[in-house]
């Protein structure tokens, strides 16, 4: 039930500002995303595509919608893109990551249409978006069943995810999200692993991550796990912890991002300068 609130929250919170365009990238209603043009762009643009969060079960593509992220993206040159997938139970976790790196796929096929320089995109998620963002940053199958190579992405920005080490996590969580966890991941010991970026560190991975959570336990603990296997892996790897607990902290770093006096705002500018100088 509180995460239901949640979702109506940030719902009704992110879908007061412009539409982007909308592009399907599969035949189901689900699989669309919204694109918006960069404002600022002096030839093709950089694109950060946004994967939303709701654990694995809800949320849309509209959550961006309205948000700082899209509106400070734009002021600052940059494409935005914001993807929809299908929802567990109609689909699995393994095909909702199929869906971020199809919808990435559509968006490099229209690059010169849409302005995108596809030497320049960053992949963003949150929450259950993040850990979608982090599979398919390291386990090259869904990029290469899009046929993408997985430096097709400059870089991934995770937001606060939890489930980097899927098992890890059903054990160590608590009781808040564990039925969800079981319902996404399932009980098998190896498809649980299957799904945790954490256990695919190993190259090839998206050349370099920006790891950012909130002082939750877990998300701290998983942040700082999966940024350590990526290191030893030889990926580059920046981890960084901000003010904040609970279902607010994890909120406001999704919510919040893109303003100007949010803590995190500055962090991501700074990783995005780098790698879309």
């Amino acid at each position: 039930m509180m995460m239901k609130r949640w979702m109506e929250r940030q719902q009704q919170q992110q879908q007061s500002g412009p539409a982007g365009t909308d592009i399907a990238y599969g035949s189901d209603p689900l699989q669309h995303l919204d694109f918006w043009h960069a404002t600022k762009a002096n030839g093709a643009a950089p694109l950060v595509i946004f994967v939303h969060g709701g654990g694995w079960e809800a949320g849309d593509k509209d959550m961006a919608r309205g948000s700082a992220k899209v509106s400070h993206s734009l002021e600052r040159g940059y494409a935005f893109a914001s993807i929809g997938y299908r929802l567990v139970p109609s689909a699995t976790v393994e095909q909702q990551a199929q869906d971020v790196a199809d919808a990435i796929a559509v968006l490099v096929r229209q690059a010169a249409t849409l302005g995108i320089d596809t030497r320049r995109i960053v992949l963003m998620g949150h929450s259950a978006g993040a850990h979608l963002a982090a599979l398919v940053g390291t386990d090259p199958r869904y990029l290469d069943h899009a046929h993408l190579r997985a430096d097709a992405l400059k870089g991934v920005i995770l937001l606060d995810g939890a489930a980097y080490d899927v098992p890890r996590q059903i054990a160590e969580g608590g009781t808040f999200m564990h039925d969800r966890y079981l319902e996404a991941f399932g009980t098998d010991p190896a498809r649980q692993r299957a799904l945790s970026p954490t256990f695919h560190a190993a190259a090839p991975n998206a050349p370099s991550f920006l790891i950012l959570h909130v002082a939750r336990k877990d998300g701290t603990a998983q942040s700082q796990q999966l940024g350590e296997a990526l290191r030893k892996a030889g990926t580059p790897a920046e981890v960084q912890g901000f003010a904040g607990s609970g279902l607010k902290g994890h909120m406001a770093i999704n919510r919040q991002l893109g303003e100007k006096d949010y803590p995190a705002t500055p962090v991501v500018d700074a990783y995005l300068d780098r790698l879309f100088a």
